[in-house]
């Protein structure tokens, strides 16, 4: 199999410190990926907490070196080996459309995801997002949140990491299940899909966290499939160049057996799908 990894963060990422785009891209050789795309943060909002902890605002990259190190890079390791990609994470927020706007309007990518971090002015990863609300308030108001900003955004390609929010709650509820969300995730894969946008399949979100391990409900994909789904992105959210590509085989065999035939990316915003 052909496998792209979408969704990664280089040393031009607020917190891409251990990583680098050589470093993972070598990686990326090594595992037998055909590409790799490199998606720096772009959040123009940052929770108070957040930026006083971290004296950062806001969390966008600098897309002029980041993709002049891609083209080192590309050039120096992975000529007829990997296709590098440049790409950026825009993290969506009510407060900021007009800055979103002017990012994109400013610069050329290959490739764009659209995410939500931070809800109702919190970072869920500090806590205090879950304070107050039951597991299914909390994940709800998520989806409800993506859905909101992807359909005023809509100049995106992927839309990044849809069960975001169970990674760090505190709830024994470690699924985000398509029975119980059915009627909101039902808008947000049909707009995808009328769109032709990709559905992420963000492996960063299945790992042990402090001892808790998320799932991923394949009813999510039964339904995008039956609903005539076929863009599915895979992407590591890496951080460092160990986790690039983590559990690839594991989900493009899922997907394989579940009825899909590619895994998509996309160059210069055009969608590429490569068979599994």
């Amino acid at each position: 199999m052909l496998l792209f990894d979408n969704h990664n963060h280089s040393q031009f990422s607020f917190d891409g410190k251990r990583s680098s785009i050589e470093g993972c891209a070598r990686e990326a050789i090594s595992k037998g990926l055909s590409g790799i795309a490199f998606t720096d943060h772009c959040d123009f909002f940052v929770p108070a907490m957040k930026a006083q902890y971290e004296n950062l605002v806001p969390e966008v990259f600098d897309v002029a070196p980041q993709q002049a190190e891609i083209d080192r890079v590309q050039e120096l390791v992975g000529e007829g080996r990997l296709k590098i990609l440049k790409g950026i994470e825009v993290g969506m927020h009510e407060d900021h459309h007009e800055d979103i706007r002017t990012m994109m309007s400013d610069n050329s990518f290959d490739q764009v995801i659209a995410s939500v971090h931070y809800l109702d002015g919190i970072d869920p990863f500090y806590g205090g997002y879950y304070e107050d609300k039951d597991w299914k308030t909390a994940y709800g108001h998520y989806l409800e949140t993506i859905y909101k900003e992807m359909t005023w955004f809509g100049d995106f390609d992927i839309m990044g990491h849809f069960d975001y929010v169970v990674r760090y709650a505190p709830y024994s509820e470690t699924c985000l299940r398509y029975r119980d969300f059915s009627d909101i995730l039902d808008e947000m894969l049909r707009y995808l899909i009328h769109e032709g946008k990709a559905l992420e399949i963000n492996t960063k979100s299945y790992q042990d966290y402090k001892g808790r391990l998320v799932s991923l409900d394949t009813e999510v994909l039964e339904r995008y499939r039956g609903m005539g789904g076929e863009i599915i992105s895979l992407g590591s959210d890496s951080h460092d160049p160990s986790r690039v590509g983590h559990n690839f085989t594991y989900f493009a065999e899922l997907f394989k057996s579940m009825g899909f035939r590619w895994t998509a990316h996309y160059e210069k915003r055009k969608l590429i799908q490569l068979p599994l």
